[in-house]
């Protein structure tokens, strides 16, 4: 079984300071992609959500507070942290009133970073959904457990209820390889609804074609499902 890791946008221009911290983080269960402008970031952004953002101040194309502003207005609730040489007050006030959940300031010890991440996703999971995280993702597939809301390859993709679900589960259980007989039970039974084995093959077939035939949802032979992990091009 893969190990369990939050994933980080890093929007930082500068290669060394950016290495140091993906090192650092990635030791401790997180995938850290490294993302070296705006524009860079909001295409990623547009893929795929990941658990925490961080972001530099000054940007070759832009300023951070800006692009902060931007997360809020289409993705209200993903946590975001500055992480900047930018230390004056009028600095850190702008940062914390376009939506940033905390703002460190360069330099900064790598332990500090990451307790007060982990900090501010303790807060944003318990006020969300109880500590678990509202938001499912692989490879250019995304979604949002509160508005029920499916992305593919950055476009929002309309599933029924039952393929909703199938998604949702393969995605809670991702890396794990899912029976036909344990989905039928899951997705059908626990509401008695009892279907044919060909009910299932029927509805991944559809879920697949809405959703761009994905290479992450897996067919294991006589077996049943796996959701695999693609990352994103690292830059």
């Amino acid at each position: 079984m893969k190990e369990a890791y939050r994933e980080v946008y890093y929007i930082e221009d500068d290669p060394d300071i950016a290495r140091l911290v993906r090192a650092y983080l990635e030791q401790r269960a997180y995938r850290v992609i490294i993302l070296p402008t705006i524009e860079e970031a909001k295409a990623a952004l547009d893929r795929r959500l990941p658990d925490l953002v961080l972001i530099d101040w000054n940007m070759p194309d832009g300023r951070g507070d800006r692009l902060c502003s931007y997360i809020r207005t289409k993705y209200q609730k993903l946590p975001v942290i500055f992480l900047t040489v930018c230390g004056e007050a009028r600095h850190m006030v702008a940062g914390l009133e376009s939506g940033a959940d905390d703002y460190i300031v360069k330099p900064f010890e790598l332990e500090v970073l990451y307790a007060r991440m982990e900090a501010v996703l303790r807060r944003a999971g318990n006020a969300l959904t109880g500590g678990m995280s509202d938001r499912l993702f692989c490879g250019e597939i995304s979604v949002d457990r509160v508005s029920r809301r499916v992305y593919a390859g950055g476009q929002e993709t309309e599933l029924t209820a039952v393929e909703y679900e199938l998604l949702v589960l393969l995605m809670e259980n991702q890396g794990r390889t899912l029976t036909r007989e344990r989905i039928l039970e899951q997705i059908w039974d626990v509401k008695g609804s009892y279907v044919n084995d060909n009910t299932l093959t029927v509805t991944m077939k559809r879920l697949r074609e809405k959703l761009h035939t994905p290479a992450c949802i897996q067919t294991i032979r006589s077996i049943g499902y796996r959701m695999e992990d693609i990352s994103i091009e690292e830059k």
